[in-house]
Parts: C-alpha cells; structure tokens; sequence
C-alpha cells in the first residue's frame, strides 16, 4: 500500500549509491546473495533471543535488498536477478518468523504457522498474477523497472518491513502483531484474488 511513495521517494538517493557502486564492478546479485546471507542469520539470532541483533540483521538484510534493485537497473536487470531477489525475499520473510516460534514455541509457534500460513497467500496470488502479467504484456508503471508484475494490496513490502521491525524492537507482543498483520495478509489475498479475476478477464475455467 505504501511501496509507491517509498519508492518514488527513495529512488534518487538508492539511484546515486548505485552508480557509485557500479563503478567498483559490485554486480547486484552479489549484493543480493550478501544480503541473504546475513539475513539468515536472523534465525540463530532470535533461538538465542538476541531480539537487538535480529533487528540490525532485519535492517541490512531490507536494506541491500533496496540497494541490489537500483546496482540491477544501472547495469540492466537481469531474470536471474530478479528470481533471486523474489525467491530470497520470500524465504527471508519466513525465516524471522520462524526464528520467532524458535525462540518460545510455548507462546509463539502457533501464531508463527498462521503468519507463514498467509504468507502462502500473499506469496501464492502475487507469484500467480504475475506469470499470467508476464503472459499478457501488463506493466505498472509507477512501481519502475521491474522484473515481476506487482500486484498491490493492504500488505506489501513497506508494510512487511515495518512488521519485521517492530517484533524484533516488541518480541513480547509477536503473537498479537502476528495475527493482526497475517489478517491483513489474508484481506490482501482476497482483494489480490479479486483484482486478478477483473484483469484477466473473469474468465472461470
């Protein structure tokens, strides 16, 4: 919902990084792949309940992630760059949830596998439309360069981002945070569902 004025507004600065860092010869699926990596490491970091270091690695791991989109649209994206960058996203958001449930089962396990559960929503309608976008040629302009068709809802990545961040700086409010935003997830998927069967024609096969 928030991604199109983050984007606009972040565009120039990402852009100028970008161009410093292309004429060093970093490729940005380098930068992709480093900012996985540290990701990952969220999960070990939250089994031990070390919230402050999930937090920092939440904050690296989004912001290559913003920085390996605009080294890709200096260079020329890329297929490869972008099946990384959505593939690692997605495994990325589930494992700080994952990492959650880790941390105390007792009280967090069972919102975790809902959240993940309506990941598989979001994830399922975005990934979906977006073969079918592909198929037919339809751009979103305003989202820039990109290589996937991006399907907007209640739940994007600004808003996934800011979630991350406040139950790594709240842990003991994960379970209620949890459930509130897979309920947006979940009015995302329906709205996405909606929006797909009135672009693509309403055809029922």
């Amino acid at each position: 919902m928030l991604d199109t004025f983050f984007i606009k507004s972040l565009k120039q600065p990402l852009r100028l990084t970008a161009i410093a860092i292309d004429k060093l010869g970093v490729k940005a699926n380098w930068i992709t792949l480093f900012g996985f990596v540290v990701g990952m490491m969220v999960i070990p970091a939250l089994y031990f309940g070390d919230t402050s270091l999930a937090l920092a690695l939440v904050v690296i791991n989004r912001l290559m992630d913003g920085l390996d989109g605009a080294v890709a649209r200096v260079q020329g994206p890329t297929d490869l760059g972008g099946y990384l960058d959505i593939t690692l996203d997605f495994i990325f958001y589930s494992a700080v949830i994952f990492g959650f449930a880790l941390m105390d089962p007792a009280e967090n396990a069972l919102a975790a596998s809902f959240l993940i559960f309506a990941f598989m929503g979001t994830g399922s309608s975005f990934l979906a439309f977006a073969i079918m976008a592909e198929k037919r040629n339809i751009e979103r302009l305003e989202y820039g360069r990109k290589s996937l068709y991006f399907l907007g809802g209640l739940t994007e990545g600004t808003e996934t981002i800011v979630f991350l961040l406040l139950i790594c700086t709240f842990p003991h409010g994960f379970s209620i945070l949890a459930y509130v935003f897979a309920a947006m997830c979940w009015i995302t998927t329906a709205t996405r569902i909606y929006a797909g069967y009135r672009t693509l024609g309403g055809d029922v096969r």
